[in-house]
């Protein structure tokens, strides 16, 4: 930049901000105007990426390097009777599987229901109960702060014991260490022998209001009318494709599908959830958005207006300035300088005010909120281009004004 240019700028700059304390009221107004524009855009913005945030944390709970295999999909597409008429799932497929797979490294049925679970004068409505091997502690990656897990002689011989997650011991044994106690499951007494540390809500359902039993157990005691699913882990996150298109020839091959037939399971990985939730809250974002931007669009027009009253107030100083030798740029340069210095303060305080609206609205609701720091000054570098693309026309309205008839103008 060159000293003309550089003494230009520090005019406009100077004339600029001293125009702005001058109009005082104005200002506060305009600034309130693209505040409130900002604020709503922040907020809406720190409730998404605090949504997307939770949900990738939820998903992450259930593991980057596991597979799901049941008869039904997680995402489910057409009818539905076709699912259920699939043939069920046998433990010598389980063996099978296990023997020809090269990826898999730990493979456990699962079987589940709901139930009621009690001890003493404490009860617990609609308990996840679980029926897994010992494999499952490390597919579904569990931690066990106290106890122990299920072991393989417990499956092997139908031990009635159980595992707790954190919602159901912290309800059942408040100030109390469960272990070593007994519960009752349906009426039916199972031997607490260890409690798994908290994993969270997926899809707002608690993981923690859950009990595991060993699988065979399960069976022993519920009944062996339900047919089970296969969850598996793989060796390395990066082969998860890979082990998905081995899996599903050896499945066909151990089912008996025939040829050209469609697969009578199917394979479920956590990403589906990621792309159903993308599905089902993409429009709903976008018109978020949509509002938010429309708010700063109003907020740009009263930035426009309040400045093209100014062109006209001050046209006689323009008119002025422009006969003592005043450049066209210099007059753009001031113009274009208070509506960014409008813009960028009130999208400072925008900000402040959306990202404290959406901090309250994460404490009060159930919605998360999560502002990430690109996005507070994305907030306030877009605030400052709004104020500068909507002060184009009226700084050009100024700049390019006839000086002889602004100094006639009254």
């Amino acid at each position: 930049m060159n000293k003309a240019a550089r003494v230009d700028v520090l005019e406009g700059a100077r004339i600029a901000f001293f125009s702005l304390g001058a109009n005082r009221m104005r200002t506060v107004l305009t600034t309130v105007g693209i505040g409130i524009g900002v604020a709503t855009l922040l907020a809406i913005v720190g409730i998404i990426q605090g949504l997307n945030s939770s949900f990738e944390k939820q998903l992450a709970s259930i593991g980057s390097n596991t597979l799901y295999v049941s008869k039904f999909p997680w995402v489910m597409k057409g009818d539905w009777w076709m699912y259920r008429n699939r043939k069920n799932f046998t433990l010598p497929q389980v063996e099978q599987i296990r023997a020809q797979s090269t990826y898999v490294s730990a493979i456990s049925p699962i079987v589940g229901r709901s139930a009621d679970v009690a001890f003493g004068g404490e009860q617990l409505s609609a308990v996840d109960i679980t029926g897994a091997t010992h494999e499952y502690l490390s597919i579904a990656g569990y931690e066990v702060p106290n106890g122990r897990f299920l072991t393989e002689a417990d499956d092997t011989v139908t031990r009635p014991v159980a595992v707790l997650g954190a919602s159901v011991a912290e309800g059942l044994f408040p100030g109390l260490d469960p272990v070593g106690r007994t519960i009752r499951i349906d009426g039916r007494p199972f031997q607490v022998v260890g409690t798994l540390s908290r994993k969270g809500k997926l899809l707002d359902q608690d993981q923690d209001l859950a009990v595991l039993v060993p699988f065979k157990t399960f069976y022993s005691t519920f009944g062996k009318s339900r047919g089970f699913s296969l969850a598996l882990s793989i060796n390395r996150p990066e082969d998860l494709r890979q082990a998905e298109d081995q899996l599903v020839g050896i499945l066909r091959r151990v089912r008996g599908t025939p040829p050209g037939a469609p697969d009578d399971f199917s394979i479920n990985r956590p990403e589906m959830l990621a792309q159903t939730y993308e599905q089902l809250t993409g429009a709903l974002y976008g018109v978020a958005v949509g509002v938010g931007l429309i708010t700063m669009l109003v907020g740009g027009i009263g930035i426009m207006n309040i400045m093209l009253v100014s062109v006209r107030e001050r046209t006689r100083e323009i008119g002025i300035r422009r006969a003592l030798g005043a450049r066209k740029r210099t007059i753009v340069l001031q113009f274009l300088m208070e509506a960014s210095a409008v813009s960028a303060v009130g999208g400072l305080l925008g900000t402040l005010v959306g990202l404290g609206t959406a901090k309250v609205v994460s404490l009060i609701t159930p919605l998360a909120a999560d502002v990430q720091l690109f996005t507070i000054f994305g907030g306030v570098g877009f605030a400052a281009v709004v104020g500068l693309l909507f002060g184009i026309w009226p700084a050009a309205r100024a700049a390019h004004q006839d000086p002889r008839e602004a100094l006639r103008y009254e």
